[in-house]
């Protein structure tokens, strides 16, 4: 089952920080628009773009107040009509953000819902009453957000609470509404007809809820993932999508899924015979480090075993039922180069990193950025956070804590890293904007920067161009897209080995993880070597030197 999507290859922009084009110190529709001839050069022929429907900003877009405007400081309808058009003459698709599970508190929706018990709006919402307890009222259950505190904010203005498994800003639709889904069904619709291609869908996997009674993890306010992710009723509702919405356009739909979900949940989303969801992104390979318990950077190491495993279990899940997406992070997350790379060996492990994912079975999503290879902010003080869950774990810290200490814990998972603005020039403000920018610049633009890259043949930049090609390539396109996947030398702790096989033809991609030299020998006969990291390859009599972070990539005879 071939569809048209598979051979594309994608590009995540999140517009508050990609490109300011009328330099008010905010990226833009028409930034995006400017940026295309760059994209296509790069060889990204699909782009997602993140939400910029008008939004009271909340969190950052996806607290939508009207799925039918764009912001105001991202734009008109006009500009993203403009995108559209130069985009198709490009050849690059378009798919959005498609935000299911909630709206802003500022929608006009939830603004009749919360009106009165009785408005015809109030059943497009979750309501509960809360529970005395102590003759104090309290949520209807210890259900936690993942943004910290209850997933239940109380409104004065009914005596009840709203379900908001996210920010108190970002009330719950109720899916079990079948008006709720009528109406989501016509805004995908509207953009559809407008002419994108498809959607992510935003927290896809929270669309159902279970009975609402408190969770025996803990007494107190608790992040139980088994109440509100990954339930059977969230199948129900993305079939009658799919029937009434995607298939009728050909849509690519790709399903956020993180958190709880599993190999098995991903199939039931989007295998081939499911009719749900093209494909479903998963979060599994994003944190097999030791983040979460080190206290200094210099002591981070990536957990290569683990990530193998995942990969090999995901890939080897999907042979023949199902299309994964390849990316190393989104807006979510933090930057590769300080999750998985090494900045000693800046330029190799950035490459290599790139070879590893990118020539998996799947269909690559870079994320603004990283063909550059940009790192994490290092942030100085609280007030530089914007993204609301970070500012949410900051104050539910133990006040006790250090400022210092503070700052530590939240920038190690912040979403603010991956939403620096681009780093396009060496110049000041990185050739972001022209005006001191209201987005996050990280310092070291003036060393890694787009301008600088391109113009350097040996650099990330050119290294992504280079993979990008030869997933087009017509000679190895079939095997390197759709080529079985096997992985070799799964319990080695510091090499990633895998073959790409088709009728034809056998690549072997070969990858260190290490700085230290390894040797490896190839038992096949080389017929070419189609890419490297190293201007040079060190092999004699098949066996290959791999020094610090090396990848090559060989075409051998079957």
């Amino acid at each position: 089952m071939i569809k048209w999507w598979m051979t594309r290859n994608g590009y995540q922009i999140y517009p508050r920080s990609f490109f300011d084009s009328n330099n008010d110190g905010i990226g833009d529709i028409k930034g995006i628009t400017l940026k295309l001839d760059y994209l296509k050069e790069l060889g990204i022929d699909l782009i997602w773009i993140c939400p910029f429907y008008d939004s009271p900003m909340d969190d950052n877009g996806y607290d939508v107040r009207n799925f039918f405007d764009v912001a105001k400081e991202f734009g008109t309808l006009d500009d993203f009509k403009e995108l559209l058009k130069k985009a198709k003459t490009l050849d690059i698709k378009i798919i959005l953000d498609f935000v299911l599970n909630h709206t802003s508190d500022e929608h006009p929706w939830f603004i009749e819902s919360r009106s009165s018990i009785n408005n015809d709006k109030r059943d497009y919402y979750i309501w509960e009453e809360g529970k005395l307890v102590n003759d104090k009222l309290m949520p209807p259950t210890n259900w936690g957000s993942f943004f910290s505190g209850s997933a239940w904010n109380y409104d004065q203005q009914t005596n009840m609470f709203y379900m908001k498994i996210f920010s108190n800003k970002m009330p719950d639709l109720n899916w079990k509404n079948k008006e709720v889904r009528n109406e989501m069904i016509n805004v995908g619709k509207w953009w559809l007809d407008l002419g994108v291609d498809g959607f992510r869908i935003d927290a896809v996997s929270h669309l159902d809820r279970a009975p609402f009674i408190d969770s025996t993890i803990s007494n107190e306010i608790v992040l139980d993932w088994n109440k509100f992710s990954n339930l059977p009723k969230v199948h129900t509702y993305l079939k009658e999508l799919n029937e009434k919405l995607f298939s009728k356009y050909d849509a690519l739909t790709i399903g956020e899924v993180g958190g709880a979900a599993s190999i098995k949940s991903g199939l039931k989303y989007s295998a081939f015979d499911r009719f749900e969801l093209s494909m479903v992104f998963n979060f599994d390979h994003n944190w097999c480090n030791n983040l979460n318990e080190i206290t200094d950077y210099k002591d981070l190491k990536t957990d290569v075993l683990s990530l193998k495993r995942v990969f090999n279990n995901w890939q080897t899940a999907f042979t023949d039922k199902g299309w994964l997406p390849l990316n190393w992070l989104n807006h979510d997350q933090p930057r590769l180069m300080s999750h998985y790379g090494d900045l000693a060996f800046f330029k190799e492990s950035a490459k290599m990193l790139a070879t590893a994912l990118y020539l998996m079975r799947g269909m690559p999503f870079i994320y603004q950025g990283e063909e550059i290879g940009m790192t994490n902010y290092h942030f100085t003080k609280f007030s530089e956070f914007n993204d609301v869950s970070s500012i949410n774990h900051y104050h539910s810290l133990d006040e006790k804590l250090s400022e210092k200490e503070k700052l530590r814990i939240v920038a190690k998972s912040s979403r603010d890293h991956a939403r620096t603005g681009i780093q396009w020039e060496n110049s000041e403000f990185a050739g972001f904007s022209k005006v001191k920018p209201k987005v996050l610049i990280n310092s070291n633009y003036k060393d890694i920067n787009v301008l600088d890259n391109i113009s350097d043949e040996s650099s990330i930049w050119h290294h992504y161009k280079k993979i990008l090609e030869l997933r087009k390539n017509s000679e190895y396109q079939e095997v390197l897209v759709f080529g079985k996947y096997k992985q070799l030398k799964l319990k080695d702790p510091n090499l990633y080995i895998y073959e790409r096989e088709s009728n034809d033809k056998k690549i072997l991609v070969i990858n260190s993880f290490s700085k230290d030299v390894y040797e490896y020998k190839v038992t096949y006969k080389v017929k070419n070597i189609l890419l490297k990291n190293y201007e040079d390859i060190l092999i004699k009599n098949n066996i290959i030197k791999l020094r610090p972070y090396e990848s090559v990539v060989l075409e051998v005879f079957k």
